[in-house]
């Protein structure tokens, strides 16, 4: 199977391209982007040396579905998707936080509860709790947007005090991300799902707080099935989820946590497979719709003449 790890186009009105952990973005004049949903896959901020078939797809055409799903709520830098790995919009100037939203004690959040601490990113947690459980309410633990390396918890203070982000703009993206969780657990639980916990990303376009990047997707986001989750915590069962974090635990099992030192374990075929095969998954019960295998044996040509197609006539 085919996949793109690297993308190296030279579009029209191209000024600069930036290569990201997964996607790659082509300014264009005009103050528009293009970016490229390659099928790199990262975990631990480090990108992994094979690329998963498949994976650039579902991720870009499950963001551009939820941000045509979310724009009632705020406004998003899309404007078009000329090609199943392809999203065009409006150039933002980002904001230098991530917005971490969760709902249940998971993943990041989980491991540091379970090392004995009782506040995340100025949060306090309470007491008492399991690995996955529900928490009271949604909390926000955002994080530093690193250019390179890992990204760091940070404070809502901390964020405010370093003027970061204004306390006006900060408060009015807290609301916001609220908001986007709200919708995305509701869209999740219609086709059986809990969005567990997911990250979001905004910029200013003429003064106005834009979404930005992707939104809801299996890279962003961590999704549980809601059949049966009850009755597996209350057994203190694993839950059965949809997202990445089966490639992170793959990575643990085999002594690589992203520092310095450690190896990547061998990528085999058969779980390069077993991750496309997931990403698909996620795609179809998220949506309820079938996943649709562009074609892949000219990738990179497919996706140079779908953009250029698009800036000729778009």
């Amino acid at each position: 199977m085919n996949s793109i790890v690297k993308s190296d186009f030279n579009f029209p009105g191209q000024l600069k391209k930036y290569e990201g952990k997964v996607r790659d973005v082509y300014y264009l004049k005009n103050d528009k982007l293009l970016m490229v949903a390659s099928d790199r896959i990262s975990a631990f901020d480090v990108v992994l040396p094979k690329g998963i078939p498949f994976k650039g797809q579902v991720l870009n055409q499950l963001a551009s579905r939820f941000l045509d799903l979310t724009e009632d709520i705020v406004p998003n830098w899309k404007i078009a998707s000329p090609d199943p790995n392809v999203t065009i919009g409006y150039a933002c100037e980002p904001f230098k936080v991530e917005m971490v939203i969760r709902g249940y004690l998971t993943g990041h959040a989980w491991r540091v509860y379970n090392s004995g601490a009782r506040v995340l990113c100025g949060v306090e947690l309470p007491e008492g709790l399991k690995e996955h459980d529900k928490l009271p309410n949604p909390i926000i633990t955002p994080s530093t947007k690193a250019d390179e390396g890992h990204d760091e918890d940070i404070t809502r203070e901390e964020i405010i005090a370093n003027g970061i982000v204004s306390e006006e703009d900060y408060t009015r993206l807290e609301a916001i991300t609220h908001a986007l969780y709200k919708r995305g657990t509701e869209i999740a639980a219609k086709q059986g799902l809990i969005l567990v916990d997911t990250k979001y990303e905004f910029g200013k376009r003429n003064g106005v707080i834009t979404l930005i990047d992707e939104i809801h997707t299996p890279d962003s986001s961590r999704y549980f099935y809601l059949d049966g989750y009850a009755e597996r915590q209350a057994a203190g069962e694993q839950q059965k989820q949809l997202s990445k974090e089966f490639v992170r635990e793959w990575l643990i099992a085999g002594g690589f946590m992203g520092k310095e030192g450690q190896e990547i374990p061998e990528m085999t075929q058969e779980f390069i497979e077993l991750v496309s095969e997931r990403y698909i998954e996620l795609f179809e019960k998220v949506t309820g719709t079938p996943f649709v295998k562009a074609k892949t044996n000219s990738l990179a040509e497919r996706i140079e003449n779908n953009v250029l197609d698009y800036l000729a006539n778009g």
